[in-house]
């Protein structure tokens, strides 16, 4: 049986993991005596390395104190990222209710922000008393890029967004002089995605986008780095700068049903309609995902939630691999429309042969030489914590 991976037909058996959903159609995926896939064996080891219980507690006081001591006397002690969804809502309740901290919040706007999410986000800030502050980039530069991903033919169709959203955080860091970088990322929800969907490489953007934007990317500065966070960026940052960014959920107990009953009560949360739909644009690249490439990243977070308990296996095994709820014509064309293009050239570009980073010009060789540094950098918190896995056990 012929089984689609990226796009391409491979000669491979179709397998489904016996614990989680996963299945062959995920790159790099591997099944042990038991059935059991490779990303529910790291899920285990992940969950040894930052446990959740009280040692993950006493961890997070300890950190907590230690941000408040080097944040003393400055008017924030630590910048967290927003976007109106459930987990960084949630992040921020907890910061400032349960863990005394007072951050400044930074929002990426890229011209696809889903309304119901901004206004979450003002409702949120208003009411715990929170300074917001949001990067709108450059629209020019923002749809050029989206475009030229279009046209390179690869999954990762988001990139300029969250290579946005990273400059935002370290730009609005260094500009305020605040080393710690709080985000709700958290592997037990969202688990870790396999490379070949979601490769973060500033150099990759830059080289994609010089061989096919049309709009020329603004210059980098450390306060204002718009689109650019290649190596010697991130270097400059975390190395030279010592910005650290730490994600809490990975030490917290955190289940989604029990943030999204405490957010709605205490700030009038509202759900967007999915997990990342507080950026409209999800709504085409889960398209593009499903009818080109046949990935199901909904596949990747429903493991996680199986994993950890909060999923009902049967659930997630009926909707993979299924249209997404999000898969709306309505904002699929207004997204199409937002880019400028029209139905026929987007359809062009869902023709192309489908390929993946490898195909392009990467830092990819020099980050496989760094494995070590690379490593011990994420568990000084100087880049996140799933860095490291995510370019070294998810994508071979």
């Amino acid at each position: 049986m012929s089984v689609v991976v990226n796009g391409i037909a491979s000669n491979l058996s179709m397998q489904v993991c016996t614990r989680c959903v996963q299945d062959s159609t995920v790159p790099g995926i591997s099944f042990d005596s038991k059935g059991e896939c490779n990303f529910c064996a790291l899920h285990d080891k992940m969950c040894e390395l930052f446990p959740n219980d009280e040692r993950g507690e006493a961890y997070l006081q300890k950190t907590f104190e230690k941000i408040k001591k080097e944040g003393k006397n400055k008017k924030y002690d630590c910048i967290v990222g927003i976007s109106g969804g459930r987990d960084s809502t949630y992040l921020i309740w907890k910061i400032v209710k349960d863990w005394g901290l007072r951050p400044l919040a930074v929002h990426f706007n890229d011209g696809f922000d889903n309304p119901v999410g901004g206004e979450n986000m003002i409702k949120a800030v208003k009411k715990l008393g929170v300074e917001l502050r949001t990067i709108s980039s450059d629209w020019r530069e923002a749809k050029d890029l989206k475009i030229s991903f279009l046209k390179a033919s690869t999954p990762d169709l988001n990139l300029g967004t969250d290579i946005g959203i990273a400059s935002s955080l370290y730009g609005m860091a260094h500009k305020e002089n605040i080393k710690y970088i709080l985000i709700g990322q958290s592997f037990r929800t969202e688990g870790v995605k396999p490379l070949s969907w979601s490769y973060f490489d500033g150099d990759y953007l830059r080289s994609v986008q010089e061989e096919f934007g049309s709009v020329k990317l603004k210059a980098w500065t450390a306060d204002n780095p718009n689109f650019n966070l290649g190596i010697k960026e991130l270097l400059y940052y975390t190395a030279f700068k010592g910005i650290k960014t730490f994600t809490p959920f990975y030490y917290h107990n955190y289940v989604r049903k029990d943030a999204e009953e405490i957010i709605t009560k205490e700030l009038d949360w509202e759900y967007t309609g999915a997990h990342y739909f507080d950026d409209l644009y999800h709504s085409l690249i889960k398209y593009v995902h499903r009818v080109k490439f046949n990935i199901d990243l909904n596949m990747n977070s429903d493991s996680a939630l199986v994993r950890s308990g909060q999923l009902d296996r049967q659930v997630a095994l009926d909707r993979a691999h299924g249209i997404y709820k999000i898969e709306s014509e309505r904002i699929i064309d207004l997204c199409v429309k937002r880019l400028g293009i029209t139905h026929e050239e987007f359809q062009g570009y869902l023709k192309l042969a489908p390929k993946t980073f490898r195909n392009y010009k990467t830092s990819y060789s020099y980050i496989r030489l760094a494995k070590w540094p690379i490593y011990l950098m994420s568990r000084l918190n100087l880049v996140p914590k799933v860095a490291y896995d995510k370019y070294f056990n998810c994508g071979k």
